[in-house]
This record gives C-alpha cells, structure tokens and sequence, in this order.
C-alpha cells in the first residue's frame, strides 16, 4: 500500500462543525471551575418552595385572579391552586349553590382591605369566636347578644360570605352595632309604617337585607324569597323591597295537599326507612319529605336548575357528590339529613348537622339545608308531609 493510499483511508471523517463551535467548546472545557466568591456574587441563591399552608397556596405562587375555562367548577378551580373552596367563594360572594361561567374572572387572594373598612372595634371591646361544623353567622351572633351586622362589619365580611370551621371572627361588644351606624352616611328614617302593617320597604344606603328583615319582625330568608333574591343578590338605594312581619308571612303560607304517585310513594317510603336507620325524630323526616315535594316532587331527577340533581336536587359542582351519588337516592337522603351517618363527613351540612334545628320553625329549617330563593315554601307542605309519614311508615 502506497503512502499516498495509508494516508487516504486514515483521514478523519468531517462532522461539519464549524471551527468557531469547537473553539467555543475547547474554552468550556478548559476554563477553571468558578470560585466560591463567584458563584455567591453572580448567582442569586435559589430558595426552594416551601409547602403551603393548609388554607391555601402563598401568594407568591398563586395568581390574584383566573378566568374561568369551560368545564371548569369552583371546586376544581380552588384544589388546582390548592386553595379552600371555602376561601374562594367568600373572596368572591358566592355561595354553594352559585355558578360559574366560562370568561368570569374569579379572585384567588383576599382583598387587601373591604371596599368599605368599618372602624376597628378596639381589642378590649371584642372577643373571638372560633367557626366549627354547622355554625352560622347568625346563630354565633345570638351566642354572644351580638347582632349580625355588628360581626360582618367587624370582620370585613357581607350577606354572601362564607364562614368555615376553624376561621375566628372577633365579636363586638354591645357598641359594635354603635360603630356600625357611624360608618353608613346618616340618612333618613325609611317611610314605611310600623312592622304590623307595613308591606314595602324602600332601601336606603348602608341598609342590609339582614337589618331591613330584623326591623320588620321577619328573616333574612323570608325576605329574600318575598322579593325573588338569593343570598348573593345586592340590594341598592331606592330599591323598593316587600316586606311583612313574620305573623303576616305565616298567614300567606297555605298548606297544600297532593296524592302520590307509585314513583312518590317509593320515595316517600325510602326516604322514612332511611330516617329511621340514622336515629332521625318524625320531625326530621317530615323536613325530609317536605323538602323532597318542593325540590323535585319527590322524584329522583336526572335533571334541575343547572347542575341540580335527584329528589333534593343537591348540585355536584357545590360539593354534594358526583352526579351517580346523588342518584343513589338512598345516600342522597343520608346527605340531607347529615349527622354521623352523612356519607360526605363535613364536606356538607344536612339537617343534623345545624345547631338549633329542632327549635328553627319547619320552613327556615328546611331552608338551613337547601339555601333556597324561595324558602316559604317548604312550609306549606308540613301538614302533608306528616300525613305522609303516618300513612307510608
């Protein structure tokens, strides 16, 4: 073999990389490693991210707002940014029973402060409350002789808000309602007739639905339901609202009476059965059948108001359980009435599960469980529902 040919078959084979590629490569892997001084000056230390609290993720990794996407539930929404939907909802008046569209925009931080700050209560006028399962804002404020718009002042909360275990609300003292008042504009007393008589109310600014309905003898809900509102409507300056004394809202409750169905029966005789196996009184369960009419007349719906579901058209994206657990109208009855039985633990809040409700008159303790805009209603098929109860247990 002849130089020339060694020399031809023992070239290197060309990688097509350019000279100034390599050069830049060589002086990489030639340069000295950097100094300790270096590395502590040119490169910010990186601090790795903690876990975040059980209430939510911090604000550094959470955005203030997200848009809603189609499909997306508030749940979803909060557990994507492992937030509480509780906390959600209260960041954005809502309730369980609201509902979320693709393009709205929902706040994931709390406000750095109310749109209207009340004055502070000073620490030696107030106490704490600690929220568990089952509270409300109104039974915490007949706890401590409070009102419920001393707490909300106090506590930068509103009529949509969201209370939830372990939370602290501080309590005003007696003045609290005093420090309430200062923070509205003075207006004018309402031109309405005394409670006994009056049937409308025109709303004046600073007024609460909760305040209009302490003045007039009724509810909050009896209130709400007269004027075709929900717990997250708002109310506004020259709004003319009904109103009526809770003698003369009882009056308007007429009972009503209907036969069933062999599908009603079925029902009404499951959701009896039912109350007896979880230890409930006749009471409850004629709560029960009475809010199985109003909601679905006592039939197991595959369909309702939006995502509404089965014979107490309990809704998924609140947190009720899959669309097929509601079906199962067996667990969808446990649900209702709650206690140590409620397959949901205290995700949900049935009838056992709210302080007081043996006391509550029928309609506002049907009304505790469902949140309905019209909670007169449950009342009108109390007769019946105990008819019911004689004949089908």
């Amino acid at each position: 073999m002849s130089t020339e040919t060694a020399a031809h078959r023992t070239r290197p084979v060309p990688f097509g990389v350019p000279v100034a590629v390599l050069g830049v490569f060589a002086a990489t892997l030639c340069a000295p490693p950097a100094t300790a001084t270096a590395s502590t000056t040119d490169i910010a230390p990186v601090e790795r991210q903690r876990s975040a609290p059980v209430g939510g993720a911090s604000a550094a990794t959470t955005p203030s707002s997200y848009v809603v996407q189609p499909g997306d539930t508030i749940s979803a929404v909060a557990a994507r940014f492992n937030l509480r939907t509780e906390d959600v909802l209260a960041w954005n008046g809502l309730s369980w029973r609201s509902v979320i569209y693709p393009g709205h925009t929902l706040k994931l931080q709390p406000s750095s402060a109310p749109a209207n700050p009340s004055p502070a209560v000073a620490p030696s006028a107030q106490t704490t409350h600690t929220v568990v399962a089952g509270d409300t804002v109104y039974a915490v404020a007949q706890k401590y002789s409070s009102s419920v718009d001393s707490i909300f002042a106090a506590n930068g909360l509103t009529s949509s808000s969201v209370i939830f275990p372990g939370q602290r609300l501080a309590i005003p003292a007696e003045t609290g309602s005093q420090v309430v008042a200062t923070s509205a504009p003075s207006v004018a007393a309402p031109q309405t007739t005394t409670a006994s008589t009056a049937t409308s109310h025109t709303v004046v600014a600073g007024e609460t639905v909760f305040g209009i309905a302490e003045q007039y003898g009724s509810t909050p809900q009896t209130l709400l339901g007269l004027n075709g509102l929900t717990s997250s409507s708002i109310i506004y300056p020259g709004q003319s609202l009904v109103v009526k004394g809770s003698e003369a809202a009882s009056s308007t409750s007429s009972q009503k009476s209907a036969s069933l169905t062999a599908e009603q029966a079925e029902n009404a005789s499951l959701i009896i059965r039912v109350g007896r196996e979880v230890g409930a009184t006749d009471r409850a369960i004629a709560l029960a059948l009475a809010t199985g009419m109003v909601e679905s007349e006592l039939r197991n719906l595959s369909w309702g108001d939006r995502d509404s579901l089965g014979i107490f058209q309990q809704r998924p994206s609140a947190g009720w359980g899959s669309p097929a657990q509601i079906m199962d109208a067996e667990r969808s009855t446990q649900v209702f009435y709650g206690g140590h039985h409620d397959p949901n633990g205290q995700s949900t809040r049935g009838l056992m599960d709210i302080p007081g409700w043996e006391d509550l008159p029928f309609t506002e303790a049907a009304q505790a469980v469902q949140i309905s805009a019209y909670p007169d209603r449950y009342g009108q098929w109390e007769t019946q529902a105990y008819s019911w109860l004689a004949l089908y247990g």
